[in-house]
């Protein structure tokens, strides 16, 4: 029997999500994802006319692409599915793994070739601007594990975030896009965190299940050259296969200049990958009322109510600072109480106290009326 639950979540992704329309084309890639799951896409997406293209993948597989990969497998690969990509107009990608560490022994030189000739061409440069893309993970009894939560319960609270009401999240988002838009100067302070950015100029977006499910925050980007300070990221990152944890970086004028954090061999191999990698590509708040703590999947984490991400790397296209690189590496600051606590400044005026904001227009976002 086929989930009921299953079709709400896909009913979400075709007409809410992607706004699929009759003759649109729309690729749907799958990696280690319930084939009932994918079969429910096909059939909703018809439904309203759509064009489904499907791509079905594998952890396992994958990593022997990436591990034994060449300059040559790459950019066949890049080139093959950057073609696929021109040809549609939405795409949805389910992503679930069996073992989330499925990718850690892929030398860092290798991941570099994936991401010069697969990940930049394909989607950085093709399926973040020019579709409308929704990514979502799988719930998978690995996924379980991270959240140290049993399977039934991990996806009860799967499919309660992702199908949360994100058209009343996308209203209340607004006041904070607007208030962002108009300030200046960004202050975050929390243990081990005194940062300072200028996000003058550049536009806030907000993300309230058009481009993630599950979804919620509001992002920009700093003012490329205008960051100075330390920040202590106090969550743990699941990045290109590998753990992170206890991530420190001091900044001058935008720049990286000292970082710290385990493995320290990896933290400093991705800020090596390019000159951009020491320079941020986007500040974005969380506010899912659901996501309440760390899981170690940066798609829930930079998502938890309470929390901004910090981010090393490329910025997007709607809220560009100029900067350009192979990595885009979300790494999350909780402030709440819970987590040591923290305070979030705009121009002078403190805007979010250990996770709750204070102003009377952004009281809308904070859990309890979001639930």
């Amino acid at each position: 029997m086929i989930d009921p639950r299953m079709e709400k979540l896909a009913e979400t992704l075709i007409r809410y999500s992607c706004r699929l329309k009759k003759g649109e084309k729309i690729l749907i890639e799958a990696i280690d994802i319930p084939e009932e799951m994918v079969a429910i896409l096909v059939r909703k997406a018809t439904e309203v006319g759509g064009v489904p293209l499907v791509t079905i993948k594998q952890n396992r597989v994958l990593r022997e692409m990436y591990r034994t990969a060449t300059e040559q497998s790459m950019q066949l690969t890049g080139d093959v599915e950057r073609f696929r990509m021109e040809k549609v107009q939405a795409y949805i990608g389910l992503r679930g793994t069996h073992n989330v560490n499925e990718l850690a022994d892929v030398p860092p030189e290798k991941i570099k070739l994936y991401q010069q000739h697969w990940l930049a061409p394909v989607h950085f440069d093709v399926r973040v601007p020019k579709t409308k893309w929704v990514v979502l993970r799988w719930p998978s009894p690995s996924m379980a594990q991270q959240a140290k939560s049993s399977t039934d319960a991990f996806e009860d609270f799967y499919f309660k975030v992702c199908c949360l009401d994100y058209a009343k999240m996308a209203k209340a988002m607004e006041p904070l896009k607007e208030l962002m838009e108009k300030t200046d100067h960004v202050k975050l302070v929390a243990p081990g965190t005194n940062l300072q950015f200028s996000i003058k100029g550049i536009p806030a977006v907000t993300c309230s299940g058009r481009r993630n499910i599950p979804d919620g925050e509001v992002f920009t980007a700093p003012v490329k050259d205008s960051v100075n300070g330390t920040i202590h990221y106090n969550t743990r990152s699941l990045y290109l296969g590998t753990e992170f944890s206890d991530i420190s970086f001091t900044f001058k004028k935008g720049k990286i200049v000292k970082a710290s954090g385990n493995p320290a061999d990896r933290v400093q191999a991705v800020l090596d990958t390019d000159p951009g990698a020491r320079f941020l590509g986007e500040f974005a708040i969380g506010v899912n009322p659901h996501v309440t703590k760390p899981m170690l999947d940066t798609l829930f984490d930079e998502k938890i109510s309470g929390s901004v991400h910090v981010t090393p790397g490329a910025s997007y296209d709607e809220a560009s600072n100029g900067n350009k690189s192979q990595v885009h590496w979300d790494l999350v600051l909780i402030q709440t109480a819970e987590w040591g606590g923290g305070e979030l400044y705009f121009d002078g005026k403190l805007i979010r106290k250990n996770g709750v904001f204070i102003p009377k227009s952004l009281q809308p976002l904070n859990p309890e009326n979001l639930m």
